[in-house]
């Protein structure tokens, strides 16, 4: 997949938005928070992960914890090809959902995601 390709899947979801940062990364986000990168120097493809997918995605040598943000269970793919196109668009979906849970009701409605 490429940036381009991964930036249209990105922006394509509800309520995304996308921010030049840290050099040349975008950084997408949904309500303001982060849910995935691509691009630059550092991060490649990085996303939120669910707990299982933190889990297995490292032992299977698809991904390992991003840098820097282990802690908050994001992966970053080991190669741009380390995973076919659909799987990267679920894990992104996935991303998505998981930032959009955990905004506000108020958040939630002004963005149409209720």
């Amino acid at each position: 997949m490429s940036l381009d390709e991964f930036e249209a899947f990105c922006l394509a979801l509800p309520a995304a938005t996308v921010v030049v940062q840290w050099g040349e990364t975008h950084v997408f986000k949904v309500g303001g928070k982060m849910f995935a990168m691509g691009g630059g120097e550092v991060w490649g493809f990085a996303f939120k992960a669910s707990d299982m997918a933190f889990e297995l995605l490292p032992q299977q040598g698809i991904a390992q914890p991003a840098p820097y943000l282990q802690r908050a269970k994001w992966l970053q793919l080991s190669a741009p090809d380390a995973m076919s196109d659909d799987d990267i668009k679920a894990y992104l979906v996935q991303a998505h959902g998981l930032i959009a849970a955990r905004l506000t009701r108020r958040s939630k409605a002004e963005l149409g995601l209720v």
